[in-house]
């Protein structure tokens, strides 16, 4: 097989899983949005949509551990493909009880809950996957697109949520996220994955294989300070996400349809993100952009909670919604190429999973403490709030590193000197 073959194979190979997922995640943003302004408009209650959020991120911190073992010890192919079915069977079981019975809205907790177990296995999972397919060099611009093809279903998504939550009842809204789990499937199906290679060690218990996972971070401490500064940071950001609806139908008294507007603009700021990383053939001081990304992360969700409640002021916030999802991206994007490149592919699936623990974790206690203080003091506060602290907390953690790294430095330096 030529070298161009070979390059076309692979390429065509990510190109029908990266579709296949786009599919997927366009089915569940449209039905999440159409479930989260069902509980706003049925509890307008920050504290039930921080609930929501609780229990989406809760099977994460108890179960991400164990799937990013189960990532490096099974077929990973395996895992991401029943994990998108029992979600889509999940989603399918939860429309007909709804089309029967008139359900509590605490019911939706439930739904949440069993989505955020297939997604806490299905994510290390498919991370985990595409290193086994695309060539290292590529890794950057395959991430890229990744992202580009998540924000077009991020962009897609909310629309078509509130497209058919204005049109039909939620049972039939549900159906969608039925319908992408299985293209996702049958993609994933499609592809023959190389195999992964793995050394005959000794067995370890799973605790071990766990810090065995850790161990990856702490061996890098340019990766170890920004995994830090990503949970400090997150603790903040990730609550925010929950408070989306209430901003526009609460501080800024509009319709689902704003909503969705708002929705929209925070895809196609990642989807402009997602284009300029995907045309990049390589990216130098990976770890410098993925802290830029958290400062602005920080700086634009300051400014979005001092936005005036009129709608001139919801134009704006719209505007910076697209910030906040371009900033994401570019910390996302250069952080997870940088855990590929690097990172052992026998142990890819512990760190992803890792990753997935700090969002998992940071996100209940971010909500613990952001509900009460939205409730009593209005989601755009917390926005404030949490954008301040976000930007003190990236600045001070990448200043730590750079003091200890130059005092290594200078040690070493020292010593060397002694020895001539």
């Amino acid at each position: 097989m030529t070298e161009k073959n070979k390059r076309n194979k692979w390429r065509s190979k990510f190109i029908i899983v990266a579709l296949g997922q786009a599919v997927s995640m366009l089915g569940s943003h449209g039905v999440q949005f159409a479930m989260i302004w069902w509980l706003a408009e049925r509890t307008a209650s920050p504290m039930m949509l921080g609930m929501s959020g609780l229990v989406a991120y809760l099977p994460m911190s108890l179960f991400s551990p164990l799937a990013g073992i189960a990532a490096d010890r099974f077929n990973r192919k395996f895992i991401s493909i029943f994990s998108d079915m029992a979600m889509g069977i999940a989603a399918l079981i939860y429309a007909v009880l709804l089309s029967m019975f008139e359900l509590p809205v605490w019911t939706v907790l439930v739904m949440l809950g069993a989505r955020g177990i297939g997604s806490t296995f299905q994510q290390p999972a498919i991370q985990s996957i595409i290193p086994q397919l695309v060539p290292s060099d590529q890794l950057v611009k395959t991430n890229g697109w990744m992202q580009l093809m998540n924000a077009g279903s991020f962009l897609l998504g909310p629309v078509i949520g509130a497209a058919l939550y204005a049109a039909f009842p939620m049972p039939v809204v549900l159906i969608s996220d039925v319908l992408g789990a299985a293209a996702a499937s049958a993609a994933l199906a499609f592809v023959r994955i190389p195999r992964l290679e793995r050394k005959q060690t000794e067995k370890q218990n799973m605790l071990d294989e766990f810090k065995d996972g850790l161990q990856v971070f702490r061996q890098d401490k340019k990766l170890f300070y920004l995994v830090i500064a990503e949970a400090l940071c997150m603790f903040f950001y990730a609550p925010l996400s929950s408070f989306y609806p209430l901003m526009t139908s609460g501080y800024f008294d509009l319709s689902a349809m704003y909503g969705s507007l708002v929705e929209l603009s925070f895809a196609v700021g990642m989807l402009a993100s997602s284009l300029i990383f995907s045309a990049m053939s390589g990216l130098e001081r990976k770890i410098r952009v993925s802290y830029a990304g958290l400062f602005g992360m920080g700086i634009i969700s300051a400014i979005c909670g001092i936005v005036p409640p009129v709608f001139a002021g919801w134009i704006m916030f719209a505007v910076l919604c697209a910030g906040l999802g371009a900033s994401g991206n570019v910390h996302t994007i250069p952080l997870n190429a940088y855990i590929q490149e690097t990172v052992n592919k026998e142990k890819m699936g512990r760190a992803f999973s890792v990753l997935t623990l700090i969002s998992s974790i940071t996100m209940p206690a971010g909500l613990l403490l952001s509900s009460p203080i939205a409730e009593k003091l209005g989601v755009d506060a917390w926005f404030f709030i949490s954008g301040i602290a976000i930007s003190i907390l990236a600045a001070v953690v990448l200043g730590i590193y750079k003091y200890k790294y130059r005092r290594s430095v200078e040690k070493v330096e020292y010593t060397n000197s002694k020895t001539v």
